[in-house]
């Protein structure tokens, strides 16, 4: 138990110091990814506002796969989001998650799609 505790307390280390150097604006929003067990969520966040611009989940969605493929799913759905909003340029928030297998095709999917980052 106390290292589960452990492994989360410093994955929060490694989010707030990834997110004490990053900023989204309108022109570019922060792209803030959360891939738990089951699911995979993306936000666009304007942190200047404080305000969601766009957002793309697997929570209530009929998409089946793997979590890669899932990822995926997210990711190019978030990229057409921010298409139709006019955004092509985002700053990405692993939020303290190693860049690797879901979160790289999460990222993948997305630069694909026509965003920038």
């Amino acid at each position: 138990m106390a290292n589960l505790s452990s492994k989360l307390l410093n994955r929060a280390l490694r989010a707030a110091r990834v997110r004490a150097k990053i900023s989204g604006t309108a022109e570019r929003p922060r792209l803030s990814v959360t891939i738990s067990n089951k699911h995979v969520s993306a936000q666009l966040i304007d942190d200047v506002t404080g305000a969601t611009i766009a957002a793309a989940t697997t929570v209530g969605s009929k998409q089946t796969g793997t979590m890669t493929e899932l990822a995926a799913f997210v990711g190019a759905d978030i990229a057409k989001k921010a298409k139709k909003k006019k955004i092509t340029a985002v700053v990405f928030d692993r939020n303290g998650r190693q860049y690797a297998q879901r979160l790289a095709a999460l990222a993948d999917a997305a630069r694909k799609e026509g965003l920038e980052f």
